[in-house]
């Protein structure tokens, strides 16, 4: 499984982070961080956290 998130769309605004923290994270700036290739044992959490994002920034492939 790879999570794409298209980071110039992305506004920070950390939805995915309540959704997925085991993936995804705000840095000390609260600029997005998070795990590209998460185990697939996450993939519920990915997809959840694709489900929420307001601008749609984050994809699940694989």
């Amino acid at each position: 499984m790879r999570v794409i998130v298209d980071l110039d769309v992305c506004q920070d605004h950390g939805q995915c982070v309540f959704a997925a923290p085991d993936i995804f994270r705000l840095d000390g700036e609260g600029h997005l961080a998070y795990a590209d290739a998460p185990d697939e044992a996450l993939r519920a959490d990915a997809e959840d956290a694709a489900d929420v994002c307001p601008l749609q920034a984050i994809r699940v492939e694989g």
